[in-house]
């Protein structure tokens, strides 16, 4: 049962993920001026459209995928969009990687975003395999890890407008913006990974041995 605090912060996070997605589509009007970041990217056309339209692709269908309702009453429809969510992330990351091949901010942003890129593509390739093999539970475990740096395109669109209040230069604040849009996500997904398996083997041992029955009770009886 969700609390409400719980509840209202993963609406919240949703409600993101469908804004940052419908603004990402817009890189798909021919046309449209690029942002100033990535004007300079060698790899920007076709490229930018590409990774834009699937990593926002993701991020929509990605919440769905969590909900338990959908897996238990509709199985094949959250199949269906598994295979999105993975297509999407797949496609997204190997145009991410790219892109931050042709990065104009220098060595230490194309190392954020490229290693963004490698473990995001990792981590979903991780998660289908062991869908495909049935391991639903470590399946769960390793999307959770996925999303969590899917995530990392609200978390960037929420700190470039803070580092323009900041006393520092665009170009700096992208460097530390390539590794604080996704490193921080992916701990806070490992904390509740690992506080989610404490609650889980403490519940199991309650219930594995709920009463301790020594030979000494059993002769006294």
């Amino acid at each position: 049962m969700l609390t409400v605090s719980r509840w209202v912060i993963l609406a919240f996070g949703a409600v993101l993920c469908v804004a940052v997605a419908i603004v990402s589509y817009r890189y798909l009007w021919p046309g449209l001026p690029a942002a100033p970041l990535v004007v300079g990217n060698p790899f920007r056309v076709p490229w930018l459209a590409v990774h834009a339209a699937a990593a926002a692709t993701a991020l929509l269908v990605g919440p769905l995928q969590f909900r338990s309702q959908l897996r238990a009453r509709r199985p094949k429809l959250h199949r269906v969009l598994g295979r999105v969510y993975v297509t999407g992330c797949l496609v997204g990351g190997a145009t991410g990687l790219l892109l931050a091949v042709g990065m104009t901010t220098g060595p230490v942003g194309t190392a954020g975003f490229s290693s963004l890129a490698v473990v995001w593509l990792f981590a979903t390739a991780r998660a289908w395999r062991l869908a495909v093999r049935r391991a639903l539970a470590q399946h769960r475990e390793w999307m959770i890890r996925s999303f969590a740096l899917t995530f990392a395109a609200v978390t960037v669109r929420v700190y470039l407008p803070i580092s323009e209040t900041l006393p520092v230069e665009l170009d700096d604040a992208y460097r530390a913006i390539a590794f604080l849009s996704w490193v921080p996500n992916l701990i806070v997904a490992e904390l509740y990974l690992r506080a989610r398996r404490r609650r889980g083997s403490s519940i199991d041992q309650s219930v594995a041995s709920p009463i301790k029955i020594t030979p000494t009770k059993i002769i006294s009886q």
